[in-house]
């Protein structure tokens, strides 16, 4: 199979060949001789030319630009001044032109897979020997869909009709052949050629078909795949290592109901470092943390790792949220300052009624009061944690029965586009109208925003509610204070008082006896030790008594070893040894509170 046999017309082969026609047909006007090739293969220095099998001498001329003759000497004269010597010695051997070569020849020796098919039943007209060394000899003149099932299979046939069609070459990338055989990337030319007899008009003469090269790329795909299921591999190792990183249930403080969810985003390896937290602080107290450490992939869950522990770690201090993320600042520079954390540290305390926070960086809490009127939480906000020469304070906002608050990180309400205070409005927004429990709301809350399995952010979100009690649920919770007033007299008060608060809760008389007991001690230690003004509050909840005394005084009790011998000392380790827990802390306008707590018995 030749061109002068076939006539297979490629686009732009025609007015190549013509050109090259004009071209030498000018210099055998002109009388110009031939360029030999710069680099000819070596030959006999007795032989200038040599004579093809068909008796016409090879013609050595290659048409260009230049003139010149070429010798035995090796030197060659161009269209410049002067003389260059030849690279080498010898007689140099003819470029042949495309015109001479055999498409057999050229389309045989491919390694590619190729078939030449035409008419529109795209009957195979050629395959080279590698088509046939993949799927068979094929018999020429049969129907594609017939004598290459295999196109089928690939899913080729319409691609070959589309080409055919629209004269425009199509390529098809990582086709597999059913069952797990090799994979190809095709690509379809349309070409034309004319029949080889008959009587058709001109116009008629010629067929329309379809040159279809198949490239092996199974080793591509493979290696593709391999990659692929590597990245899984490491995607379902940084999920699970961000969720182990997570608290694994969370703790459900005695006035408040929590839900928090977790998503990362897309199907990337890559991860976030959202987190979240919540931590009991004693007293009825509870600390709510959430933040998204900048960055993806194992890295980002690790940095996010360490600060979460750090924030545990901190909060049993129990600072104000703006010292605990002063803290935090520190520490998230040291571990990597490169990685740069969000935060928001808040402090619910049930008995005033109020959610004391702090934010490095993160969004603001959405609160949704009683009444369904939903509020941001105001300024202040510092730049991130990890940034540091900067002061955090903190901010309050109130949170009463029938209250719902939401934490979250940007991913739920940042998209591409749009301004990010429009993301936080349409979650206030989805907040007003959720209703239900935490969980519920949480749900709620990510469908509203457009988050799915393909959302491109992890998302971290944390409800959390403090419900309207009634009936006999209310009458497991209560509320009691004293104003210490006066001197040596305010500690028998005291007593009087714990004991007479204690019995109308009915507890058991162990129980009262036990309250009575550290609730002395106590006033007792602040009497000594502490400064005007000072109280005393008892509180229940449905499962703790929690004994709490403040003063003015800002220095904490500590726990010692009293000698026999001393008379004092020995107020804190009674309260330490009688309690389930105690602690104390620094007041936000100055002073302290020292608290114990009584596990109650389960009904």
């Amino acid at each position: 199979m030749n061109f002068t046999r076939w006539s297979a017309r490629f686009p732009g082969t025609q007015r190549r060949a013509a050109a090259r026609t004009e071209h030498a047909a000018a210099q055998a006007k002109r009388g110009e001789g031939a360029v030999p090739a710069a680099r000819g293969g070596r030959a006999d220095p007795g032989a200038e030319r040599s004579t093809p099998a068909d008796g016409h001498p090879a013609d050595s001329t290659v048409s260009g630009t230049g003139t010149g003759t070429g010798t035995g000497t090796g030197t060659a004269t161009g269209p410049g001044t002067g003389t260059a010597p030849a690279q080498r010695t010898g007689v140099l051997t003819a470029v042949p032109s495309l015109g001479e070569l055999s498409v057999r020849e050229v389309l045989g020796r491919l390694p590619a897979l190729v078939a030449l098919v035409h008419g529109p039943e795209h009957r195979v007209a050629y395959v080279n020997d590698a088509y046939t060394a993949g799927f068979g000899a094929r018999t020429p003149g049969a129907p594609a869909h017939e004598a290459l099932p295999e196109l089928g299979e690939l899913g080729l046939l319409p691609l070959l009709d589309q080409v055919q069609r629209s004269g425009k070459p199509r390529t098809a990338k990582n086709r597999t052949a059913p069952g797990g055989g090799s994979s190809y990337t095709v690509t379809c030319t349309p070409v034309e050629f004319p029949t080889t007899g008959g009587t058709a008009p001109e116009a008629e003469a010629h067929h329309a078909g379809v040159l279809i090269h198949l490239a092996d790329v199974t080793d591509h795909a493979e290696a593709v795949e391999r990659l692929r299921a590597s990245e899984r591999r490491q995607r379902e190792a940084a999920v699970t290592l961000q969720r182990s990183l997570l608290p694994q249930e969370l703790e459900q403080p005695d006035d408040l109901r929590i839900a928090a969810t977790y998503q990362p985003g897309g199907t990337e390896a890559a991860v976030g470092g959202d987190w979240y937290d919540v931590i009991t602080l004693g007293a009825g107290r509870t600390a709510l943390v959430i933040g998204d450490v900048m960055g993806r992939g194992v890295r980002a869950a690790a940095v996010m790792g360490q600060l979460r522990t750090a924030v545990r770690a901190y909060a049993r201090l129990d600072l104000p949220p703006h010292e605990v993320l002063q803290l935090l600042d520190g520490l998230a520079a040291e571990i990597d300052a490169s990685q740069i954390a969000t935060c928001v540290y808040a402090v619910h305390d049930p008995n005033e009624g109020l959610l004391a926070y702090a934010s490095a960086g993160h969004l603001p809490i959405l609160v949704r009061d009683e009444h369904g009127t939903v509020r941001r939480a105001a300024d202040p906000t510092g730049p991130p944690l990890g940034t540091g020469g900067w002061l955090h304070t903190s901010g309050t906002i109130p949170l009463g029965p029938g209250s719902t608050a939401v934490l979250y990180t940007d991913g739920l309400v940042e998209r591409r586009g749009e301004d990010i205070d429009e993301g936080v409005a349409a979650l206030e927004r989805a907040l007003a109208g959720a209703q239900g429990t935490p969980s519920v709301i949480c749900d709620r809350l990510m469908r509203a925003l457009g988050v799915d399995a393909d959302h491109d952010d992890d998302v971290a979100v944390m409800v959390l509610q403090q419900p309207a009690r009634s009936g006999a649920d209310a009458e497991l919770f209560h509320n009691a204070a004293l104003e210490l007033l006066g001197g040596i007299e305010a500690a028998p008060r005291a007593r009087a008082f714990a004991q007479g608060v204690l019995a109308s809760w009915r507890f058991p008389v162990e129980l009262c006896d036990l309250g009575v007991l550290a609730a002395s001690e106590l006033v007792a230690n602040s009497l000594q030790h502490g400064t005007p003004p000072m109280r005393l509050r008892l509180r229940r909840t449905d499962r703790r008594l929690i004994i709490e005394v403040t003063d003015g005084d800002d220095h904490l009790p500590r726990r010692r070893r009293a000698e026999p011998a001393d008379e004092t000392g020995r107020g804190i380790s009674i309260v330490a040894t009688i309690a389930s827990s105690w602690g104390s802390r620094r007041t936000p306008g100055g002073g302290k509170a020292v608290w114990c707590e009584f596990a109650l018995p389960d009904k």
